[in-house]
């Protein structure tokens, strides 16, 4: 069995996606990369080939006289000015990226978008986005982007999108081994082509703050460890993504970090008007759970708020347990 060949390419990033997965692993990337038979052809910042010589990799995949497995674009496709893509030069070829975008996508078994940024266009499209960046087959959550709303990779799929600024470098590293392993099709990928093995998830599954949720008992602070939905702008009854179920960087997450979800795993999510601010109307946050009715919403936190446990009242507004469990007399503890 041969190796699953992928070439990943930067357009307009911060370098942020890189620098997840880089940590992915306990041996790192490119040795998970390696468990599963993946051989990185180029990359701009973690491989030896520069100048020249990387850019007769590029042209040899564009000519098709090396196999193309996987195309992987991290970063939004700045198409500006006035469709040129000029705005974004490859160093050393005279061309935009994304013109090299899409000539290697023609050649791609899949190809790959790393970020929100490259998915949807992300924070480079935020604002009036005078350099007209766009995700690779998304502009926001309208189909399109760059290759346009039909386009298929040589294996049949649209774009994968894995999500996230940045993505959790297991989801990098999944979506590469899934594909390399031919376990990813198109009921693997949602509506707007994140794979499901995190996106059938909610950022706020398995968030340690969940009993303040539960009880509705609210941060009104950064400090504080109460629920971060009502006051302080939390997403992650709407953001889909496993986060609170597999740790960051050893174990973390946003929210037991003490930050809001932000949802950088939706599209236009760089839009929000204040991160760490509620919207509310007539006292009732707008962005609601995906799944839950607003009226029973509306209802359901009535009677969970006149159910709150002391205990968890005064832990909410306190920067560490303050009250712990006590069982009643005659129970267990």
């Amino acid at each position: 069995m041969g190796t699953f060949d992928v070439l990943w390419l930067q357009a307009a990033s911060c370098g942020g996606c890189t620098m997840a997965a880089l940590e992915a692993g306990h041996a790192g990337w490119f040795a998970e990369l390696a468990r599963f038979g993946i051989d990185l052809i180029w990359h701009p910042s973690a491989s030896e080939e520069t100048g020249d010589q990387a850019v007769a990799i590029l042209d040899r995949l564009v000519a098709g006289e090396q196999r193309l497995d996987a195309l992987v674009i991290e970063g939004a496709l700045l198409c500006g000015p006035n469709g040129t893509g000029r705005f974004n030069m490859l160093g050393g070829t005279g061309r935009p990226v994304l013109h090299w975008v899409e000539a290697l996508a023609r050649r791609a078994g899949y190809v790959v978008a790393a970020g929100s940024c490259a998915a949807f266009g992300g924070v480079p499209m935020a604002g009036d986005n005078p350099t007209d960046a766009t995700g690779l087959q998304f502009a926001g959550p309208a189909r399109g982007g760059a290759l346009g709303a039909e386009f298929r990779s040589a294996a049949g799929l649209p774009v994968i999108n894995i999500a996230g600024c940045a993505p959790h470098p297991g989801w990098i590293v999944e979506t590469l081994a899934s594909l390399a392993l031919g376990g990813l099709g198109p009921d693997g990928l949602d509506r707007y082509g994140r794979p499901r093995f995190f996106a059938d998830h909610l950022a706020h599954h398995g968030c340690a703050r969940n009993e303040f949720y539960e009880y509705k008992a609210s941060a009104e602070e950064l400090s504080q460890q109460g629920c971060l939905m009502e006051h302080l702008g939390c997403k992650a009854t709407q953001a889909v993504g496993d986060c609170n179920q597999r740790g960051w960087n050893g174990g973390g997450s946003c929210t037991s970090g003490g930050y809001a979800c932000i949802a950088c795993t939706s599209p236009g999510f760089e839009t929000s008007q204040g991160f760490m601010e509620t919207a509310k109307l007539a006292g009732i946050p707008v962005g609601l759970p995906l799944d839950m009715p607003k009226a029973w919403f509306v209802a359901l936190a009535a009677l969970s708020k006149s159910a709150m446990p002391n205990r968890v009242r005064a832990n909410a507004a306190a920067d560490h347990i303050v009250v712990p469990p006590r069982s009643y007399p005659g129970r267990r503890p």
